[in-house]
């Protein structure tokens, strides 16, 4: 699939960083899947990869964070890292 920003590039399978800030928290998630351009590097997540993003979000607000940087994991590796 042609990359809708740049018009060039070619989206792939690939992972990204993203920042996210709510109030006066900001999170900074690293290896998180996406589709990226091989242009221009522009990432597209999947709802499911935006979902979980946010809730990692919602959680560092709730514990009072300001700032933090953390490796995206998806629910299924959270539960199997808890033993369920």
């Amino acid at each position: 699939m042609k990359c809708t920003l740049c018009k060039t590039g070619e989206m792939r399978d690939g992972v990204t960083t993203i920042t996210l800030e709510r109030d006066k928290t900001t999170l900074v998630i690293k290896d998180v899947t996406a589709e990226v351009c091989d242009q221009c590097e522009f990432a597209l997540l999947s709802l499911e990869t935006y979902d979980r993003a946010r809730e990692m979000l919602n959680d560092a607000v709730r514990r009072g964070v300001q700032v933090e940087v953390v490796v995206f994991t998806n629910e299924e590796e959270v539960v199997q890292a808890i033993g369920r």
